[in-house]
This record gives structure tokens, sequence and C-alpha cells, in this order.
């Protein structure tokens, strides 16, 4: 193999509209590329780190990735990715994506029915936050494109409007016919979460993702032990290299963001804990553009798919790269005969 050559590209994403999180409203988004080549193929890579989330975050990263990913600039072979990202700091878990899913794509290592084309992936369709009105037309839009399962963002908004838009979807569609899920990113304080969750159950969710902020393992596990909701951990994963905590924790589904949990193999592994102590999981975007989640995909088709996944981000742009990813009913699907566009592909070599 001819040695390895890294270039670098930073790239902001614009949203179609103002996204609304507990944790504010987003607008753009910047990510940042690694194109992998040999001479004779070419790999791409994402990291996207988010203020407030990410470890890694900057308002400019690119500096700090170039050094952090410049040290694998020149080698001339690899036999063990997963040896090489483990060079890059757990603190970094984007930047460790990104190189991994660079060196992987050089690779072309996915042959599942989804990377072949063949099979769907069931996913949510997700609900930002907003005005009530606002909130209702994003519901409505995913009804008539045929979603089965939505993912509410609570926690923003006045609580008792949240509730009226669940009870809203409640009184026109049953469990059976409609999956609910809530987010509310750590957006309730442990000792008014009992009483917000009592609130929600009423309606027949199937989950609340992270109701309290991470970092608070002792009120997390006593709100899991509660039962009044299943409770998924989504940022409590971040930087959390011990399982323990989460074996501690003893949530009813964990969520898998491989740009948060630091990378493919990582993702693996936690898939490999679920399975370990009975828990169920989903894998989802950190609103990647489709280069990252073109990845994310094709790594959630190497499993069998029990609930829909979160992989529904990359029609949140109006500058995404176009890529054989496309989403129809409540699914996403794979057409390996459209090529992937490349940042890189009007830069001069």
């Amino acid at each position: 193999m001819s040695k390895i050559s890294l270039r670098f590209l930073p790239h902001e994403l614009q949203f179609h509209f103002e996204a609304g999180t507990s944790r504010g409203v987003l607008t753009k988004k910047k990510s940042y590329f690694v194109e992998v080549s040999d001479g004779n193929r070419v790999g791409i890579g994402e990291a996207g780190p988010l203020f407030g989330l990410s470890p890694e975050f900057q308002d400019d990263c690119l500096p700090a990735f170039v050094e952090s990913l410049t040290p694998f600039q020149g080698i001339e072979s690899f036999s063990d990715i997963s040896e090489l990202i483990s060079e890059i700091p757990f603190e970094q878990p984007s930047f460790r994506f990104a190189l991994e899913t660079a060196l992987l794509d050089l690779q072309k290592p996915f042959t599942n029915d989804f990377a072949k084309g063949s099979a769907a992936i069931p996913i949510n369709g997700l609900i930002w936050m907003g005005t009530a009105d606002f909130m209702r037309e994003q519901i409505e839009q995913k009804l008539q494109q045929g979603y089965s399962c939505l993912k509410l963002k609570i926690g923003a908004i006045d609580f008792e409007t949240e509730l009226s838009l669940l009870k809203s979807i409640r009184a026109r569609f049953s469990a059976s016919e409609l999956t609910l899920r809530v987010d509310a990113n750590g957006a309730f304080s442990p000792a008014e979460a009992p009483f917000k969750l009592e609130k929600l159950a009423a309606y027949d969710l199937h989950s609340i993702e992270q109701p309290i902020k991470a970092g608070q393992p002792e009120e997390m596990k006593k709100l899991v032990a509660q039962q009044i909701l299943p409770i998924a951990l989504d940022e409590e994963l971040i930087g959390m290299k011990d399982k323990s905590i989460a074996s501690y924790i003893n949530p009813d589904f964990i969520i898998l963001k491989p740009s948060f949990v630091g990378g493919i193999q990582a993702t693996r592994d936690w898939i490999d804990w679920a399975s370990t102590n009975g828990k169920e999981w989903w894998i989802t975007s950190a609103l990647e553009s489709n280069i990252g989640l073109q990845a994310i995909a094709q790594l959630t088709g190497d499993y069998e798919v029990k609930i829909p996944q979160g992989l529904g981000t990359g029609q949140l742009y109006t500058n995404n790269f176009s890529s054989g990813l496309s989403i129809k009913k409540g699914n996403i699907s794979f057409d390996p005969t459209i090529p992937r566009e490349s940042p890189f592909q009007n830069l001069s070599l």
C-alpha cells in the first residue's frame, strides 16, 4: 500500500429552518472533513462536534482536528483501524469517528443488505421545538409522509403546551398505530422530573430520552428505578469510558451517536454491552451531513434493527452533500449506484 495522505476541510451546514432544542436554536452547524487517500482510493470522514455536548467543541475546531489527525499523515499501511483510532484521545470522539470512517470508507467494508441497496431501515420522524403551531405543522408533515414513529423534542416551550400536543396526537392515533418518543435533552431538574414523567406517561409514550442532565448517575438511577416511563440514555454516554456507570444506572434503552461515543467500534462495543445486559438500543446521527450519516446508516445495517432508528437528519440542510440516501414512508434506504458528492471535489490537489 502506498503512503496515506490526508486533506482537511471545514464546511458550514445551513438549516432549512430554526431548529429548537432545550439548549437553544440552531440555524447552522460546522462540520470538519478529512479525506484519506492511498493514491488509488479515497475515503472521507466527518467530525461534527456540537456546542454544549461534544468535549472537543470550539468555535473553530479545524486547528485541533488537523493537529489530532496529522500524526497519521504518511503512514505506509494499517492492518488494525481500531489500534490507530485508539491513539486519538477519548476526549475527541468526533475526531476519532472522522478518521475511522474515512479509513473504513477507503476499504469499503460494509456489505450488508442496506449498503447493497436491498433493504431499508425504519426511522423516527423528528419534531423540533418551536411554537405550538410550528410543532403541529411538523407533526402533520411527518404523518403525511408515512412515519409510524415520531420523536418530539420537549423542554423549551411551556410544558402544558407540549402535553396538549401529545394529547392531540393520541386522540387520533393509539400507541399501536403510532409510536411516540420524547427527548428532553436534560431539560428537567431531578426534583421536577418524576412529576413531569407522570404527566407524560398518560400518553402511552415509548420512551423519554435524557430527562435530566448527564453526569448525575445517582439521580438518573433513582428516576429509572421508579419505572414511571421508559428512560433512554443519550448525552449520558458522552465520554463514558467505564460502562459500569451505565450498568449502575440500568436504563431501559441506550441511544448511540457514533461521534459522541467515540466511533464505529465504540458503537459496536456499546451494542455488545446492551446485548449482554438485555437492553434495547437505537443508533442516531449527531446532525452530521450525508457524509457521516451514510457511514452511520451503513453501520446500522450490520444489525437486526428491532425499533426505528434516528437517521432522518440528512434532510435538515440547504447545502448538504448529495448521496444515495433517501427517505420514503418512514424508512431510510441507500442506492449504491448514486455517487456520493465529495466536499473536496472542487479543491485543487
